[in-house]
């Protein structure tokens, strides 16, 4: 008995599919080459493609009633979806761009400002530094302004002092035309040169003091401009730069 074989069902069932699958071959073969079996063929796809067609645009239309998406709704709100998330992508892509960009501009801006307040700070100390050197032009000034009306004091003293010299000189003269007068003049006209010539003595003792106190104001005006000379000498370097 274990010789015998069974029967297998998917053989069968592939046998017959074989044979039915040619049968029909044959026959769609043999009906191609009729005329009319085409054209039939022809016209009854052509009334099915209308009557799905129909079909279709009333299932649209109903669905249009009752507010129901259709299939071709459904691709096209995949479809605009699609061109949604593509231009939120193109847009999110611009704003990082111009995050960049306003970034890097803020930047440009802060080192635009940091230069522009180190220029201020510079062109504030500049000036303060001008002010003082314009101050002490203007000290220097008064200073030879002052010496300046010195050096007129200094003359003017010199002329009145050539002038006592002469006055003194004058007096000596004088006091020697009374040594001689008083030589010559009788006993009792002494007395009396004798007091004229004390006065003129004290009038030339009086002219000797002021005569030294003009040498020592004239000493003590030229010990000031020799002290100032220097001071002057150190300060009017940097008074040209300023101008």
């Amino acid at each position: 008995m274990s010789k015998e074989k069974t029967y297998d069902l998917f053989a069968g069932y592939k046998l017959l599919s074989e044979m039915w699958e040619k049968q029909l071959m044959d026959l769609l073969f043999k009906a191609t080459d009729n005329k009319e079996f085409v054209r039939t063929a022809n016209i009854g796809l052509d009334l099915h493609s209308r009557y799905m067609e129909r079909v279709r645009k009333n299932q649209e239309f109903i669905a249009a009633l009752m507010n129901i998406p259709t299939k071709k709704d459904v691709a096209n709100a995949a479809k605009m979806s699609i061109q949604a998330e593509e231009k939120f992508d193109s847009l999110e892509e611009q704003v990082w761009n111009l995050q960049d960009g306003l970034a890097s501009f803020s930047k440009e801006n802060l080192t635009f400002l940091q230069e522009i307040i180190n220029t201020i700070n510079q062109m504030k100390a500049e000036s303060l530094k001008t002010k003082a050197e314009l101050a002490e032009t203007k000290k220097i000034k008064t200073d030879l302004q002052d010496l300046r009306q010195g050096l007129v004091d200094i003359k003017i003293l010199q002329v009145n002092l050539q002038e006592m010299c002469k006055e003194l000189e004058g007096l000596k003269v004088i006091q020697a035309e009374l040594k001689d007068s008083l030589t010559h003049q009788e006993p009792p006209k002494t007395d009396r040169g004798l007091e004229e010539l004390r006065q003129e003595i004290a009038q030339l003792a009086e002219i000797k003091s002021e005569i030294a106190s003009l040498k020592e104001l004239m000493g003590k005006e030229k010990e000031r401009k020799q002290k100032k000379e220097p001071e002057k000498e150190l300060v009017l370097p940097g008074a040209s730069t300023t101008k």
